[in-house]
């Protein structure tokens, strides 16, 4: 992915669930390289305007995250792989995304056992998924 995005002044937002303990905690740990630009980190479950505009696009939030770089939007594992080409290779955590997430072939194979793992820790906690509990 070309490194013209802070250059570009193109747009960086990520509309993730709130209410996953493992979303929050990816997004408060991962680190976006600073000629990238500025992540814009959007809770589903906070931001009515970001479900419309996204469930308008087709995109279920229930199916993973949205990656908006630009005008273009990512969803789901083609967000994740986008996401970590972006981040820095600074600390464990980012060096271990990177690893296990900058070949776009083995973060297809990863990410439905990743949506399913927040999906049982959803259920464990009570929480209903973002399109269930949201109807707009």
């Amino acid at each position: 992915m070309p490194n013209d995005t802070a250059s570009s002044g193109r747009q960086l937002r990520l509309v993730y669930d709130g209410e996953c303990p493992m979303c929050r905690h990816y997004v408060r740990r991962q680190r976006i390289r600073q000629e990238v630009g500025e992540l814009e980190l959007i809770d589903a479950r906070q931001d009515k305007e970001a479900r419309q505009e996204l469930s308008a696009m087709g995109i279920d939030l229930d199916q993973g995250f949205a990656l908006q770089i630009g005008e273009r939007w990512y969803h789901g594992s083609e967000a994740l792989h986008r996401l970590t080409l972006l981040g820095t290779r600074s600390g464990v955590f980012n060096r271990l995304t990177y690893r296990l997430f900058a070949s776009q072939r083995r973060t297809a194979r990863l990410y439905p056992l990743l949506k399913a793992c927040r999906n049982r820790m959803l259920r464990a906690l009570g929480k209903t998924p973002i399109g269930n509990h949201y109807q707009d």
